[in-house]
Formats: structure tokens, sequence, C-alpha cells
């Protein structure tokens, strides 16, 4: 039997079949797509903004957090370097540690980094930035009569009771003087909290105590109480152990 030239080939029937089985998206469905898109794109950068401002915060913190540490690690390490250090003024001996609640001076090793090794007279103070807080700055002068002295560029040392105005806000910061044998650093930008007491047996006493002041002593404290932090970060107390031998300089 022949096959009547005018109906199509089973072939060509199924694939015009199948192309008529398929449909593309309506414009409802590319709608929903696209909005299903906008939002995980939104959330997308909205978890990437999140985690970029956290990031932020957590740097702010770590860099506020790591001026505390390492101006108390550098005070507590110096103090327990600490030396016995007397100096000899016209005729008299000048023990080189006084002590108040927001200041101290007392002798003790340097390195290499600050530009000449050896023993340095260190001075910490409390300075007024003009906008009602408060930095603290170390100060320190090499345990040398040169250096003592003054030179044309350093000015002379002077105890800390009778500090001249050297210091005062009006210097410069983080600058060497004398080659390096002589120096102002900021050890922390912003001061919340700076106090400082003394532990040890003060003349004409008979039993140690512990005192807010230590001026005009013979002997040095046995332990130091400090307490430091800023506005943003608290820290615990130390209590800091003075050890150390005692040296004689002659003259200045």
């Amino acid at each position: 039997m022949r096959t009547s030239d005018s109906q199509p080939a089973p072939q060509a029937q199924g694939a015009a079949q199948a192309r008529a089985g398929v449909h593309g998206f309506t414009l409802v469905e590319l709608l929903i797509a696209l909005v299903i898109l906008s939002v995980i794109t939104l959330l997308l950068f909205s978890g990437l903004r999140l985690g970029s401002r956290a990031w932020e915060s957590v740097e702010t913190v770590s860099e506020r957090l790591a001026d505390l540490r390492l101006a108390r690690n550098f005070i507590e390490r110096s103090l327990r370097q600490v030396r016995k250090v007397e100096l000899r003024v016209e005729g008299q001996k000048f023990l080189v540690f006084s002590g108040q609640t927001d200041q101290l001076e007392f002798v003790a090793p340097l390195s290499s980094h600050v530009g000449v090794p050896g023993l340095y007279i260190l001075r910490l103070t409390l300075e007024d930035t003009g906008d009602n807080t408060k930095r603290l700055v170390l100060t320190r002068w090499l345990l040398h009569p040169d250096v003592l002295n003054g030179t044309d560029n350093a000015p002379a040392w002077q105890p800390l009771t009778e500090a001249s105005n050297f210091g005062s806000n009006g210097d410069a910061l983080d600058r060497d003087l004398a080659a390096g044998a002589q120096g102002r650093t900021l050890l922390l930008p912003q001061v919340g909290h700076f106090v400082m007491s003394y532990y040890g047996l003060q003349r004409g006493e008979q039993v140690p105590g512990w005192y807010d002041e230590w001026l005009d002593q013979s002997e040095l404290p046995y332990r130091v109480r400090l307490d430091l932090s800023t506005p943003e970060q608290n820290w615990p107390v130390a209590l800091i152990s003075l050890p150390g031998p005692g040296v004689l300089v002659e003259g200045r």
C-alpha cells in the first residue's frame, strides 16, 4: 500500500509535535526571577557591607588596645629593670626616683633603638591635649654628665620636683635631641585613668606601707601599683616589683 504524498512523514510529524510542546518564559515568570535575583544580590552586598564595617570596628578597637598594651608593657618592663641611682650634686647625694600619683621619674636601661644604649632617666607625665583629655608622655635623658648638663639643642635635666617648663604642650613630641641621647615620646595619645602608688619603707617609718607619693627618699619602694587605661578601654591594675643594684654617679 502506498502512502499518500499529502501526509507528512512520521519523523517530521514527531519533530513538529515536540516543538509545539516547548513553551518560553512568560513575562510574570521573568519578573519573579528578576525580583529573586535582586533580593539575593541585595542580601549578598548587605552581608559584605556588614562584614566590612565589623572588620573596621575590630581594627579600630585593636589599634586602641594595642596603644594601651604597648604603653603598659613599656612601663612595666622599665620598672622591673629600675636602678637605684644616686647623683652627687654639690657634695650631696640625690636619689633619682620621684613618684606621685600622676607622674614618675626613675632610672632604667634602654636599648640601642632609642639612639644611644645605656641607663636613662625616664620621666612619665600627663599633659593636657586641649580637648579635655590628657596624654601620657615619656621624656628621657641619657645618664651622662654632658647630657644632663644640657646642650645647645637639648635642655638640662632637673629633678621632677624642680622641673622647668620643659615638657609643656609647646614642646614637640617623638623627637630625638643630642644625637638620640635625649628625647620626648608620646606613649599614649588619650588617657582615661593614670594613677600610681608606692609600697615600701619610707624614711622614719618602721613598717612598710602604701603611699601616694615617694619623694625625697633614700631607698626605692618595693613595688609600684600602676592603674592605666584609656577612655574606651580598661585594663587590670598591675603590681610591679622593683629590683636592681645601686649606682652612684659623680656630679653632673
